[in-house]
């Protein structure tokens, strides 16, 4: 296939008949792609480790090929079908066999998001033209961001849809029929670096983006910290408004002064300060916008206050950076303030995010799961000083040590779950030995909530708050970090209703 034929493939009304396209993965991701491409008329075949029963019966019924198999080398499948095209779930890491092939054959590598952005004019604007496109990536807080910030530009008047990393593939969202102003799509450092093998005629040209933070995580799937934070950064590239920062994170600020952006694009900083020109910020309890307004040398626009957030369950810190950074999205795009204070006032937090489950018996139960990386449990232990905190799974590859000697001396106490246990378990022991620490040891994933619950309701006796936030992955003892969530909701609630306190099985024994 002429790389002339593939440049030229960016519209939904292009010639895409006939092109070989081979998929890699069959999930959400992974079936909307070959959704879209047989409706183009191009030849696909699917390939995957594994499907749904539901996705192995929709395949053949679209009019694709599907070969279900081990992908731990190349299928014969794949190289007797001849792709013009690989377009890979965002699972698949470049050291995969079948990416490395892909790349040393000179065959073209997409994913999901470049496809979507080619052919993102199937449903026009009222004015014909697509929808804008607002960027979320960071290494914490991005689906909150994403959701916060599309409520506020619904608020706003605006027909916006959250979509990629979040759930929604952002090709279902760009085939919708009822079309939208702006797709709000929240990246995942996999789907950057995706994003970074582009060819110039399909890169993308965002409306505003954010990179929220940076902080050590997937450095497995990447190889090396830098190659992560390379990823974050493409999320800038070609942005046309509004390149946000985060003011406190030096290493955003880096990647916008780094970036190759459209001509007239502005930086627009914010933090939990007092914010300068062209930033967003808070005074005295009011948070404000001195970044979209005529006089922002002198002047501010009241967007809420920290009062008005703390009554809508949205005053974490950590939370009410997500607040600031989806505001000046929002702004970028006209959304008046009283349409963010509206919205606001009306916004709730997702499950598994920071979300008090229980208090009874003077214990405060917080359900923190999404907190999956060292930085996102940081976070959530300065909101809630003296917890005891439930930590532990699978690392990724991250040192944990690092966390522990930050926040760890902060614990009332540490619960520690998952297969690497003993990592945490000696991060404490060097950073925060005063920390009384104590393992759940038990091979049943169906008992290890039951058995926190045990020792958390021991060590509290009376009054304080146990914090899920694991700082790790979940995959090794749990089919999802929402899956843990619930398993630790249940077994609180199953405490609750024994309605004992004491019911703990006697006092563990600390190492």
């Amino acid at each position: 296939m002429a790389d002339a034929r593939l440049d030229a493939l960016t519209s939904w009304h292009a010639d895409w008949a006939g092109l070989r396209v081979a998929v890699l993965g069959l999930s959400v991701t992974g079936f909307s792609v070959a959704d879209t491409l047989t409706e183009l008329g191009a030849e696909v075949l699917v390939l995957s480790e594994s499907a749904t029963e539901e996705y192995e019966r929709l395949v053949p019924v679209i009019g694709a090929a599907l070969e279900i198999g081990p992908l731990d080398a190349v299928p014969e499948a794949l190289t007797a079908f001849g792709p013009d095209v690989v377009i890979a779930s965002p699972g698949f890491p470049p050291s995969h066999p079948v990416i490395r092939w892909t790349q040393q054959e000179g065959v073209a590598l997409w994913g999901d998001v470049e496809l979507a952005w080619r052919v993102r004019d199937k449903v026009l604007r009222e004015d014909g033209t697509p929808a804008d496109w607002v960027l979320i990536t960071g290494t914490n807080g991005k689906t909150t961001t994403t959701q916060l910030t599309a409520a506020l530009l619904v608020d706003g008047g605006l027909r916006a849809a959250p979509c990629g990393n979040i759930g929604v593939p952002v090709l279902d969202a760009v085939r919708d029929p009822g079309g939208f102003d702006v797709l709000v799509v929240e990246l995942s450092s996999h789907q950057l670096w995706y994003l970074g093998q582009s060819a110039p005629a399909a890169e993308l040209y965002p409306h505003s983006t954010v990179c929220l933070n940076l902080a050590d995580d997937h450095l497995v799937w990447h190889g090396s910290a830098q190659a992560y934070r390379d990823a974050k950064a493409i999320v800038y590239r070609n942005t046309r408004v509004a390149c946000v920062y985060n003011k406190a994170d030096a290493a955003t600020r880096v990647m916008v002064e780094e970036a190759d952006v459209v001509e007239g694009a502005r930086a627009i900083g914010f933090d939990l300060g007092v914010p300068g020109p062209s930033d967003l910020g808070i005074v005295d309890g009011i948070v404000v916008d001195r970044a979209f307004l005529d006089d922002r040398a002198r002047s501010a626009l009241e967007l809420t206050t920290v009062a008005e957030l703390e009554r809508a369950g949205l005053s974490a810190p950590h939370v009410v950076q997500n607040i600031l950074a989806a505001s000046a999205l929002a702004r970028s795009l006209g959304v008046e303030p009283e349409a963010i204070a509206r919205a606001l006032a009306a916004f709730r937090m997702d499950s598994h995010r920071i979300q008090v489950i229980a208090t009874h018996r003077g214990i405060t139960w917080v359900d923190d799961s999404k907190a999956t990386n060292p930085h996102a449990a940081a976070s959530s232990l300065r909101a809630y000083p003296g917890a005891v905190w439930v930590v532990g799974g699978d690392l990724k590859g991250v040192d944990i040590a690092e966390l522990v000697a930050d926040v760890g001396p902060t614990a009332r106490a540490a619960v520690v779950i998952g297969v690497e246990r003993a990592e945490v378990v000696a991060a404490f022991a060097r950073h925060a030995p005063a920390v009384p620490v104590f393992e759940v040891v038990t091979g049943d994933t169906g008992e290890v909530m039951n058995r926190v619950v045990e020792i958390a309701t021991g060590i509290v006796d009376g009054e304080g708050t146990v914090l899920l936030a694991p700082a790790a992955a979940s995959f090794d003892q749990f089919s999802s970090y929402a899956d843990r969530g619930h398993r630790f909701a249940e077994a609180v609630q199953s405490w609750i209703d024994r309605g004992s306190a004491d019911d703990a099985g006697g006092s563990p024994e600390a190492h």
